[in-house]
C-alpha cells in the first residue's frame, strides 16, 4: 500500500468555510468531519454524480461543474485534493472535494463525471478504489494537472520515523547517512506543536520507490511511507 504525500504536507488550512466542519446528520447518521486528512488513505466503492447535479450549490458553496475535478466525501475537510486510482485498471485522477456524500451505504466518495470517466467507470457506475489525501489546498485545474504529473516525475522519499524530539530524528538520520543513504530531517509545524520527520531518499520511480518502502517496514519502521517531492 502506498501512502503518498506532497512536500507541502498535509497541515489543515483555512481555505473552506468553517461551517462545513460542523458535525451533520443525514438519515439517522451523524456524521463528523475530519480536522485534517494528514495520512489519510481509503479504500471502497466510488461513485460518480453528473447532469442531475450540475449547476447547483455543492455543500461549500461553489456550484458544482461535472466537467471538473472534484468530488464528494463524507469526512474529508474541503479542498483536500485526493489521488484517486481505479483498483481494476489502476487508471489515476487527482480531485479536489467540494461536496459531501455520497450518502448510500458502502461508498467512501462521489466523483465528478469528469473524473469518473478518467477512471473509465462511467458505464459500470461504481467501482473499488483507492483514495489518498495529497494536500489542504484549493488548487486550480492547471495546478491539479501539475499535482499529477509531479507524482509521476519528482523525486520519492520513504518518511521512516516522526519525532518531538530534534536530537532523536539526527541521531536516526546519521544512522540512515553511515549506512550509504541519502537521508535529511524536515520540520512540520501543525498548530503549536513541532514534529521532526526523518525522511529517507529512494529514487525517482513511484513502484521501486513504494518497494523501499516495503523492506524499510519490513526492518522495523512501520508505518512508513512514500512522500514525493
Amino acid at each position: 500500500m502506498v501512502l503518498l504525500f506532497t512536500e507541502h504536507g498535509l497541515a489543515a488550512t483555512q481555505g473552506y468555510h468553517q461551517y462545513t466542519q460542523r458535525p451533520y446528520k443525514i438519515k439517522e447518521t451523524v456524521y463528523y468531519p475530519l480536522s485534517s486528512s494528514y495520512a489519510f488513505e481509503q479504500r471502497g466503492v466510488a461513485s460518480w454524480y453528473g447532469a442531475d447535479f450540475h449547476g447547483r450549490r455543492t455543500s461549500n458553496g461553489e456550484t458544482y461543474d461535472m466537467y471538473g475535478p472534484t468530488a464528494a466525501h463524507k469526512t474529508l475537510p474541503m479542498n483536500t485534493v485526493l489521488l484517486v486510482r481505479n483498483l481494476e485498471n489502476n487508471r489515476e485522477t487527482v480531485v479536489r472535494v467540494n461536496d459531501r456524500g455520497p450518502f448510500v451505504s458502502g461508498r467512501v466518495i462521489d466523483l465528478s463525471y469528469a473524473a469518473a470517466r478518467e477512471l473509465a467507470f462511467v458505464g459500470k457506475g461504481t467501482v473499488r478504489v483507492q483514495v489518498v489525501a495529497l494536500a489542504e489546498k484549493n488548487l486550480s485545474r492547471d495546478q491539479l494537472v501539475r499535482t499529477a504529473r509531479k507524482l509521476r516525475e519528482g523525486k520519492y522519499y520513504v518518511q521512516v520515523a516522526s519525532y518531538a524530539r530534534p536530537i532523536d530524528a539526527l541521531n536516526l538520520r546519521n544512522r540512515f547517512l553511515q549506512a550509504g543513504h541519502q537521508a535529511h530531517v524536515e520540520i512540520y509545524k501543525p498548530a503549536r506543536k513541532t514534529y521532526y520527520r526523518v525522511r529517507v531518499a529512494v529514487g525517482n520511480n513511484l513502484q521501486k520507490a513504494d518497494q523501499q518502502r516495503a523492506v524499510l517496514e519490513a526492518s522495523g519502521y512501520t508505518g512508513a511511507f512514500v512522500v514525493a517531492r
